[in-house]
């Protein structure tokens, strides 16, 4: 048997032990240490397990990956969202969808100052969906706008995705940072619309209009509007400005939320606890994930896979728009199985070969792959978004009820997609003026 047979039976291997609900870390680990058993010996297997965890995890880049979720768990546990979503809530309420429209714009926010996706769909359910099915929302559609909603965290800068991709492909995770923010403001903007269309087509799918708020209710609700919007101009303002490192603001926007939570008096002791064990539980997730795509890179490597891979697809044809659709079809299928982190670096030691030899700029194809990864994380039968919204609102709504209001966003998630595809420079434009 060759070694790209082995390789090639290595990659239905961990795909199975995916299926089974193995962890993916530990299935990516173990077909990597049996694979370079096989072709080799368990001495140079057993070498790579003692070498390249440590080379690897310690880079400092990595470090912005921990301080991010950090500082969005230290958002979600202090609250400090409320006080923008009442006050976006106020202004557009009366809008066709408003308090639907007042959820996406509130989520754009939050993504900006977490960069996690989960994070932003957890903080948000609690808060927007029981006022939107008190006021007589569809829900299909008041859940369905929170779990697509709670995506735009994976593009909207600070991303952990994008630092993941960027580590990983080699790829200046600033200049990822600053092509995300047109794309993730862009598919904001696409959901608001295509929610006003919705409601104005039918209006029982929001309910009842809430009256006009008084000068007094507009001025109560702002005073409590300025910690996130505070603490994305300190993170992106700082990066973007080149004042400091994607990995300094991480840090610096860590400890920022937690003396705006310490101004507002929300920073207590179970807030704190709460958000450095969510921070630290999802930080080892990562990192054991990340460690086993280490070992399958290695063992592809080693098999020859990634280079036949790449002849296979090159061989039909040699233009983008082919690449791009093998990879969308593959980012679809496998999107319906596994996470969206997961996803990323399972599939990463094979892209990345393929985008250098065909040569592709590789931050707008972060920007597209990111892309597929958000809708991966609202598609059935995995959905991961879905399943954290059925849990923190304890199946008041069901999973098929949130699948079902799913629909109409995936569809916008493909437009979104084709239009980032048809103009790469809506990626490419802000990096531009500053790299």
């Amino acid at each position: 048997m060759s070694n790209l047979d082995i390789g090639i039976l290595g990659v239905v291997a961990a795909l199975a032990l995916i299926a089974l609900r193995v962890p993916i870390g530990i299935a990516l680990g173990l077909v990597s240490v049996a694979g370079i058993g096989v072709m080799f010996n368990m001495n140079v297997a057993w070498g790579m397990i003692s070498a390249t965890p440590f080379d690897y995890v310690g880079q400092w880049e990595l470090s912005a990956a921990p301080m991010f979720l950090l500082m969005g768990f230290i958002c979600s546990s202090t609250d400090m969202t409320r006080g923008l979503f009442l006050a976006l809530r106020l202004y557009l309420a009366r809008l066709p969808g408003g308090l639907a429209i007042t959820s996406v714009g509130a989520c754009a926010f939050f993504a900006a100052a977490s960069g996690s996706s989960v994070a932003t769909a957890s903080a948000m359910s609690r808060m927007a969906v029981p006022e939107m099915l008190d006021s007589g929302y569809d829900r299909g559609l008041a859940t369905g706008t929170i779990a697509a909603s709670g995506t735009l965290g994976s593009l909207i800068p600070p991303s952990v995705l994008l630092i993941l991709y960027g580590v990983y492909a080699q790829v200046s995770v600033g200049q990822l940072f600053m092509a995300g923010f047109i794309p993730g403001v862009l598919s904001a903007l696409i959901y608001m619309a295509m929610i006003v269309i919705r409601v104005k087509i039918t209006p029982s799918l929001a309910g009842t209009t809430p009256p006009a708020p008084t000068e007094e209710e507009r001025k109560e609700a702002f005073r409590d509007v300025w910690p996130l919007p505070t603490l994305i101009l300190v993170v992106l303002g700082g990066i973007f400005t080149g004042i400091f490192s994607p990995t300094e603001a991480g840090a610096l926007g860590a400890f920022a939320a937690a003396v705006i939570a310490a101004v507002r008096r929300r920073l207590t002791r179970a807030a704190i606890v709460e958000a450095v064990s969510q921070a630290v539980v999802s930080t080892a997730s990562i990192f054991i994930i990340l460690i086993g795509s280490l070992f399958f890179t290695r063992f592809l490597a080693l098999s020859g896979f990634p280079r036949a891979f790449s002849n296979a697809i090159l061989s039909v044809s040699t233009e983008t728009w082919w690449i791009l659709f093998a990879v969308t079809v593959i980012f679809l299928i496998l999107g319906m199985l596994i996470d969206s982190i997961g996803l990323l670096l399972l599939t990463l030691p094979i892209l990345v070969p393929l985008i250098n030899e065909a040569d592709i700029n590789p931050v707008w194809f972060g920007i597209i792959v990111i892309k597929l990864l958000e809708i991966g994380l609202i598609t059935p039968p995995i959905g991961l978004n879905v399943y954290m919204i059925n849990g923190a609102l304890n199946n008041r709504v069901t999973l098929p009820e949130i699948f079902r209001g799913i629909t109409w966003f995936l569809a916008m998630d493909l437009l979104t997609l084709i239009i980032l595809i048809a103009f790469p420079i809506l990626s490419l434009w802000l990096p531009s003026l500053a790299y």
